[in-house]
């Protein structure tokens, strides 16, 4: 087997544990999404499945792109990274157009072009961005310890994106936007103390914001002091918490949410979800989802630990991030632990552009996972780009055993 870049090993089965939790995550999502919406779109379009039925063409479309993706050597994302960056910036750039960008929640994040479905240009940039980063950084090696190599570099290509999406303004996914980016630079070998003289930088940044943005000024208020303003600034935090403690520890079952049947829980089908899963199904069903949550994590790590290459191990490490991060945020959100933001709960919430982007990600972890490798019976092979990323956090290909059995490159 010839080699596209850096080691490769023969093909086997992707990971099934991972497979199975997503999966797992799409089916309570589409289950949920009916149950916190049939209520609403009969009252407002006579119809029950309103809003599910979407939410299932999406699911089937996203399932498509996640088989594409997880049958597609990941390695060809590299020669795809710079268009699909470039393409990010330039979607990020025309939802903030008047006209092309549709006001949502007091802010533009959806870009509507014609008769073609609104899509969320940030959640496209999620990924396009890691695949950027992943590539990038591959070819830093230790040189990605230093100032003018590493740093300024990755502020560079990390900074468009987050200004662009804040500009929306969108706190919530540009600082996942954020945390996933600085996560992987630190996985591939970042200077520490580099990396968190940054925050200061970043908290100012955000400081600014909220202080001269009043639609993010009010959501942080209300966050402090939900009670100071229940019906007002407090609401959506309110009425969550209210929702879980209903629930107790098994729930008030399926369709049987007083939130919902009453129509109190803003966005019961998507931001706030969460809610629903714990006042219907419980602290069962609430825990049952972070569960699933901490195995894609834990499984997505494992990919990354056993990639083939440099590239590989990077790839999966910011996929496993962005998800698993935006997963913290949104549940955060919902037990009042951060302030109320627009960001979805992957698999989960609706919304069809969060959910073709996150499953079309976890067929690129499927592509590395059918190539990694348990991390025993370490052999030396070329790393990548000739051994100049030994300053990498994540296990490089130059210590990664070749699958049982390979027959080695032809």
């Amino acid at each position: 087997m010839r080699d596209v870049e850096g080691v490769r090993r023969d093909r086997h089965a992707p990971d099934y544990v991972l497979l199975l939790a997503v999966a797992g995550l799409v089916a309570i999502g589409i289950l949920m999404v009916y149950s916190s919406s049939a209520i609403r779109g009969y009252v407002i379009a006579d119809d029950t499945l309103a809003y599910v039925g979407p939410q299932a063409l999406w699911a089937a479309i996203g399932g498509i792109a996640l088989i594409v993706t997880s049958r597609l050597d990941y390695r060809y994302w590299r020669v795809l990274s710079i268009p699909l960056y470039v393409l990010a910036l330039a979607l990020l750039g025309l939802v903030l157009l008047p006209g092309v960008g549709r006001v949502v929640g007091g802010a533009a994040r959806w870009l509507a072009l014609g008769p073609l479905p609104p899509v969320h240009p940030a959640e496209f940039a999620k990924l396009a961005l890691v695949i950027y980063l992943a590539h990038w950084m591959a070819t830093r090696g230790q040189r990605i310890s230093t100032f003018r190599a590493g740093l300024l570099p990755f502020l560079a290509i990390t900074l468009p994106v987050v200004v662009l999406i804040l500009r929306e303004p969108d706190l919530g996914t540009s600082a996942v936007v954020a945390g996933a980016a600085a996560i992987l630079y630190f996985a591939a070998g970042a200077n520490l103390i580099m990396l968190v003289s940054l925050i200061p930088i970043g908290l100012a940044g955000v400081g600014y914001l909220i202080s001269t943005n009043a639609y993010q000024r009010a959501r942080i208020v209300g966050f402090l002091d939900p009670w100071g303003d229940p019906r007002g600034l407090g609401f959506h935090t309110i009425q969550g918490l209210l929702a879980l403690g209903l629930g107790g520890v098994v729930g008030s079952g399926l369709g049987s949410s007083v939130q919902v049947s009453g129509l109190y829980l803003p966005n019961a089908w998507n931001d706030f979800i969460f809610a629903i899963i714990g006042e219907e199904l419980g602290f069962a069903g609430g825990l049952l989802v972070i569960v699933l949550f901490l195995i894609v994590a834990y499984r997505g790590l494992r990919v990354a630990l056993g990639a083939p290459d440099t590239f590989g191990g990077l790839l999966a490490a910011g996929i496993t991030v962005f998800i698993t991060l935006q997963a913290f945020v949104n549940i955060g959100v919902v037990v009042s632990l951060l302030p109320v933001t627009g960001i979805t709960l992957p698999f989960v919430s609706a919304g069809g552009s969060s959910l073709t982007v996150s499953l079309a990600a976890v067929g690129i972890l499927l592509s590395i996972s059918r190539e990694s490798a348990p991390r025993r019976n370490w052999v030396h092979a070329r790393a990548d780009r000739g051994g100049r990323d030994r300053g990498t956090r994540v296990p490089r290909p130059g210590r990664r055993p070749v699958a049982s059995g390979a027959p080695g490159r032809a």
